[in-house]
């Protein structure tokens, strides 16, 4: 007995020790972690502007500095500039953008601005603006069975979805039949009787997607509805997860004279897109042509890329038939296709502007310069014929431009992650008219600020090259060892970096670096704004969620960075990155530690059905029964869970139901697992009032879990807002 006693003297002086030597955090180290916050941080950048343009051509822009706040009136014609103390007093005499008129959520404008259309009980209606009277324009809605309803999926709402023609004679809409779709339901916590949220929610299971039967409207005092002499459509775009954006109808093109419209018919899979053009007089349908891939087809990125040229009888249409995403230039009579617009090894993502007269477009496009970050967004100009082809923006770096009213000059914006911003305006051959402001972070740098490390490693199976940023803390020591944090976000729709712009803070990537971490984001392979054989990387598979780049990705970094810590690896998401992040748990358990998984969709057959048939296809079931959605789903791999695990969902997410993450939970308590949760009873998808209680807990989770530290007790996030922001007082 005699010889246990040392030993048991030494466990109890190693555990004592080890309590002695864990950091315990304060709360002036979260104060130094909340200053690199985006709007902590935002106080200290100066010159930083967002140039709006006036009806006659002129801009006007707000700059603060220091201890300075003036307005600013250029003029890019003679060159001249005044400045103001505010912007009533800049702006006197100057004339501006009329104010629109004050309308409900649910109406929706005329062109010329004199009546608006709204749903009344299925149906839709019509009200005059000048004397208030209001028409019914459709009368044979009825439940589930309406008019330009926009009350399914998870974008839904009560705002009437419609296409005005150029003259607001008539309107291209839809009546659609969601009667045979299930419902989502939601309970709002509240004290009593608790408050129902109840709306049509298709998901991958059901047998029929919504269908719209596609209408035309007269719209008169005798209103005329043409029906379309087509099937009913899939209720999908070209574009992505709606139908509809700001209460437009997608993927329509009136003619010039009204006489026409262009659509295009997307399937359910997304596999084929068919563009047909309709008589609004009558109603006669035509087809064009169609495009069909084995993959999703999909029209760009951020905007839909095809556009009816009435005109001149043609359609400038977007495929990636080449593997990247171009313009092609069909003639409407005969379907068929008269030149290719752009070429070669880049991606075309938006159409910015198009001049019918001169046969010129204006476009974005990502990888075509060489030695730049394929992220880069550059602006172009290219005859129709595909001839002299021109880059517009020359300075390296992420560009954002925006055309004055007479698309005479153009305002363009250009920085990169450690590259402040400068604002430029260019005529439309290129040519720079005049710097207006570049962007000063001398205060910035001053009070600790640290850029994050742009880098680039080759994809798991070698195959491709991948970007990201490192972010570090402001007083690294490279001799020492630092825990590993991945945000990730996989897509397939975006990315774990999202913008390559100059932000200053970029979530709390750099806020979590200060607490002792290295924080990584990589862009992988599966995610868009490449070649479409790089976005296909993982089709089908959607449960891949670009982690076995990660790993590869991380692999390499430590390579280059030794005091990156691969032992200590944690991750955390939101959404599709909620999901990636519990996957990485379940399936690499030995390489991440602890995950802190924030409303993923973790189970996408309780998901709105286009977005997992966009990327996996429609569900399919093998010899066995098993559907090709089963694999996979997070919850059949949660009994593989060896680390710390934080699940998180807002109770009335509306976009990815909570049914996603309890599914989840209810595996791991069957499996017997350890697990946290953390639910905000009336928060949707986003956490709003939320948000910072959230990130304070991402923090303590990390501290304790991942650095075994001890965090300060209820620390309360500080945001201070920027004192220069306020306007002056203008009356």
């Amino acid at each position: 007995m005699q010889k246990k006693y040392p030993i048991a003297w030494l466990l109890l002086f190693t555990l004592s020790a080890n309590a002695q030597t864990q950091k315990i955090f304060t709360a002036a180290d979260y104060d130094r972690a909340a200053a690199m916050l985006v709007p902590n941080a935002a106080k200290y950048i100066d010159n930083q502007i967002q140039p709006q343009w006036l009806p006659d051509g002129r801009l006007w822009y707000r700059v603060l500095t220091a201890n300075a706040s003036k307005y600013v009136l250029y003029n890019p014609a003679d060159g001249k500039k005044s400045t103001a103390n505010s912007k009533k007093e800049l702006l006197e005499g100057v004339a501006v953008a009329p104010a629109p008129p004050k309308l409900s959520p649910i109406e929706t404008l005329s062109p010329d601005g004199k009546k608006t259309v709204f749903i009344r009980n299925w149906n839709l209606w019509m009200k005059d603006l000048n004397t208030g009277k209001e028409t019914a324009l459709t009368t044979d809605g009825v439940k589930d069975f309406g008019y330009a309803t926009d009350n399914a999926g998870w974008k839904h709402s009560d705002k009437a979805i419609v296409r005005w023609s150029p003259d607001s004679k008539k309107i291209a809409t839809y009546r659609q039949d969601q009667r045979h779709t299930k419902n989502m339901y939601l309970v709002k916590t509240t004290v009593g009787a608790p408050e129902l949220e109840e709306w049509k929610y298709p998901l991958p299971t059901d047998s029929a997607v919504i269908k719209i039967h596609r209408v035309i409207i007269e719209v008169t005092e005798s209103p005329k509805v043409i029906r379309l002499a087509l099937p009913a459509d899939d209720r999908r775009s070209t574009l992505g997860d709606d139908i509809s954006h700001n209460g437009e109808l997608d993927d329509v093109s009136w003619s010039d004279d009204g006489k026409q419209l262009a659509f295009v018919s997307t399937t359910r899979d997304h596999k084929q897109a068919t563009l047909r053009i309709a008589n609004a007089e009558t109603g006669a349908v035509r087809t064009v042509f169609e495009e069909k891939v084995n993959t999703q087809y999909e029209s760009g990125q951020g905007t839909i890329n095809w556009k009816f040229l009435s005109k001149t009888n043609e359609i400038i249409w977007y495929s990636e038939r080449s593997d990247w995403g171009h313009l092609y230039l069909y003639d409407a009579t005969t379907g068929q296709v008269k030149n290719q617009i752009t070429a070669g090894n880049f991606v075309v993502t938006r159409m910015l502007k198009t001049d019918a007269a001169k046969r010129v477009i204006y476009f974005e496009a990502k990888g075509r310069e060489v030695g730049q970050n394929p992220y880069y967004s550059y602006v172009y100009r290219v005859d129709f014929s595909g001839k002299n082809l021109a880059l517009l923006t020359p300075n390296a770096g992420h560009h954002a431009i925006s055309f004055s009213p007479d698309g005479t000059y153009f305002t363009d914006t250009y920085s990169q992650p450690t590259v402040p911003p400068v604002t430029e305006v260019r005529d439309l051959k290129g040519a720079l008219i005049t710097t207006l402001e570049k962007t000063d972070i001398t205060r910035l740098k001053a009070m600790g600020w640290t850029p994050p490390t742009p880098f680039s490693v080759k994809s798991a199976d070698n195959k491709w090259d991948l970007y990201g940023q490192l972010f570090t803390p402001s007083n690294l020591n490279p001799a020492e060892k630092y825990p590993v944090i991945v945000y990730i976000y996989p897509g397939p729709q975006g990315g774990s970096v999202g913008s390559w712009s100059f932000l200053g803070a970029t979530r709390d990537n750099q806020a979590l670096a200060e607490l002792g971490f290295v924080v990584v984001a990589l862009e992988g392979s599966c995610n868009p704004n490449r070649s479409k054989s790089f976005h296909d990387a993982c089709y089908g598979n959607m449960g891949e969620n670009t982690l076995p780049d990660q790993i590869a990705g991380l692999r390499q970094l430590a390579e280059k960075y030794p005091y990156l810590n691969l032992n200590s690896v944690g991750i955390w998401g939101h959404s599709g990155g909620g999901f990636a992040t519990a996957a990485a748990m379940f399936n690499y358990p030995d390489f991440f530690k602890v995950g802190i998984s924030e409303s993923g969709n973790h189970e996408n057959r309780n998901y709105e059905d286009d977005w997992g048939e966009r990327y996996i296809g429609l569900e399919t079931k093998g010899e066995m029964g098993v559907s090709n959605y089963e694999q996979q789903a997070n919850q059949v791999h949660a009994k593989n869970l060896k680390g710390k695990l934080l699940l998180v969902h807002g109770g009335m997410d509306d976009n990815v139901p909570p049914y996603n993450s309890y599914l989840v939970a209810d595996a791991l308590i069957k499996a017997n697992k350890d697990f946290d949760f953390l639910i905000f009873p009336n928060a949707r998808h986003g956490y709003g009032e939320n948000t910072y209680y959230m990130m304070r807990k991402r923090w303590d989770y990390f501290v304790q879990h991942l650095m075994q530290a001890t965090p300060p007790k209820e620390y309360q996030l500080n945001i201070t807002p920027d004192s220069r922001a306020k306007e002056p007082n203008d009356k």
